[in-house]
């Protein structure tokens, strides 16, 4: 039986449960939803990047016990094959302890793999899931009983996670964007970078040499009406596809372009290389740049 039907069925079989005189009122299941990532963030534009499936369950009087339950079912990871789970595959909870209103949440070593907005959206989802418990309010989150120190603030609460709201930056990353000085050459223009719900860094940074350059002495590197089919990163291998329609004035023309591309992306922590496709199709017209070359890693 699909998940639908599933649901309801017991949407259907819920008031008889309800009528049934042996059943007290701690027996009947309470709603809860467990956040999760969608699978595909393009997917996300416009809604959030997080999304719920709604379990039920048999609450009892202890909010700690319904917080392990519920961080249980997280863990599970999602039904849908749309969703994916924010936390990494491996992590298991070791305590759940509450502290007042505050739920103290300490995980495996397997989560400690998380940064940046990986990270965040990790916390958020266990954010979200328990303070719907009404006793919890407040999510802090350790790993095998240590604060990550590198993550921005260590207590989480469910009304910062506003992320399907544009005006809610998730975090800011360090690029070197590379735009035309007076003379053509390629000049680099450090920024931070803002990313939002549904963001990555190399869409971030190929959204901001689309915009041009802060710098009023620079120029935009792209040509007027560039466009990308798409970028995106897999391990550290950003990944360009332009339109074949941009090839009709000859590749020598978007060889600038290219390199401001390729800089721009390779200057992002996680990215080591960039390649260039052509409607999907790897192209022999540009060569890769690779990181090393433009960022040597100091001895």
């Amino acid at each position: 039986m699909t998940l639908t039907k599933r649901l309801a069925a017991f949407v259907y079989l819920l008031p008889l449960l309800l009528l049934c005189a042996c059943a007290s009122a701690e027996n009947v299941p309470d709603g809860y939803d467990l956040y999760f990532q969608e699978s595909n963030l393009n997917a996300a534009a416009g809604g959030g990047a997080l999304q719920t499936e709604h379990i039920y369950l048999t609450a009892g009087n202890d909010p700690r016990e319904l917080a392990e339950t519920l961080m249980s079912e997280l863990l599970k990871g999602p039904r849908d094959e749309t969703l994916k789970s924010a936390i990494p595959a491996g992590t298991s909870l070791l305590s759940l302890e509450l502290t007042g209103r505050r739920a103290v949440v300490d995980l495996s070593a397997a989560y400690s793999s998380l940064s940046g907005v990986s990270l965040t959206m990790a916390d958020y989802a266990i954010t979200l899931t328990l303070t719907q418990i009404p006793e919890i309010v407040a999510v802090q989150i350790t790993v095998l009983g240590q604060e990550l120190a590198y993550r921005e603030k260590q207590v989480f609460l469910s009304r910062e996670a506003l992320l399907s709201q544009e005006e809610d930056v998730l975090r800011t990353v360090p690029a070197t964007l590379y735009f035309l000085n007076s003379d053509g050459a390629l000049t680099p223009e450090n920024r931070l970078l803002e990313l939002y719900e549904g963001d990555t860094q190399v869409g971030a940074a190929a959204k901001a040499l689309e915009r041009g350059p802060e710098n009023r002495d620079l120029s935009p590197a792209l040509p007027e009406g560039f466009q990308l089919n798409a970028v995106w990163q897999e391990d550290g291998i950003c990944y360009v596809n332009l339109s074949a329609a941009q090839m009709e004035n000859g590749t020598e023309n978007l060889q600038t372009a290219i390199q401001a591309l390729g800089r721009s992306m390779c200057s992002l922590e996680s990215v080591n290389e960039t390649w260039f496709l052509v409607d999907g199709e790897f192209s022999d017209d540009f060569a890769p740049v690779t990181a090393e070359k433009f960022y040597p890693i100091s001895s």
